[in-house]
């Protein structure tokens, strides 16, 4: 009989570390779907859904009532600036090398959107789940060939949607951000903070506005 009221539907130890931060104690389990877009299926709708299934999938694993925080997130390049509704490519997790190469190529010097979509399942079994999309633009750095073939040497793209982590504290690829800084580490702390505190949660107030670390990058 699972015990834990707290439930993080994501491996990734960046969400994890996020969470945490929280003062919250979760078990994580790691969701299982088919995470293939759609035929037509805009970036937003794409990645609310995936966020949605995540939180299904693990609720249905569960024997007793447990609040669950499902999260996805995607890079966004050459999307429309009125709210990519229907526009841009989803680069997400290289498959090798060379494709990692392409995607920080692609990115290089350019502004692209970083977009995470939040599911909450309420520890209540009878409220709705509640999901929230936060969008943070990112502009990245004109950094050299030397410099992405030195990043992917150290392994640190192949687990990351755009092949770059916006904290690695050697490339350092963004120059500059518009938005939440943790929503580009992959968990939006300023939008959870909302969920949870409209949900009841103990101990946590909503965020009046995005109180995440910003950046800024020479």
């Amino acid at each position: 009989m699972m015990t834990t009221t707290f439930i993080l539907a994501s491996s990734s130890p960046r969400r994890r570390e996020l969470l945490a931060s929280l003062g919250i104690t979760f078990t994580i389990i790691k969701p299982d779907i088919d995470e293939t877009q759609q035929p037509g299926e805009a970036p937003l709708d794409y990645v609310a859904r995936l966020s949605q299934q995540k939180a299904a999938h693990v609720a249905t694993r569960l024997h007793s009532d447990a609040a669950i925080l499902a999260a996805d997130t995607v890079v966004i390049l050459g999307a429309d600036t009125l709210g990519i509704a229907g526009t841009g490519d989803i680069l997400g997790k290289p498959t090798d090398a060379d494709d990692a190469r392409a995607m920080l190529r692609r990115l290089r010097g350019r502004v692209h959107q970083v977009c995470t979509a939040v599911t909450l399942h309420p520890l209540n079994p009878t409220a709705a789940p509640r999901t929230r999309i936060t969008r943070t633009d990112v502009t990245m750095r004109g950094y050299s060939d030397a410099e992405i073939d030195a990043y992917i040497a150290t392994g640190d793209p192949f687990d990351k949607a755009g092949s770059y982590a916006i904290q690695h504290s050697i490339f350092r690829p963004v120059a500059r951000i518009d938005g939440c800084y943790t929503n580009v580490v992959g968990l939006p702390l300023c939008t959870l903070k909302t969920l949870l505190a409209e949900s009841g949660w103990p101990g946590i107030q909503a965020a009046p506005s995005c109180d995440c670390e910003p950046i800024a990058n020479g």
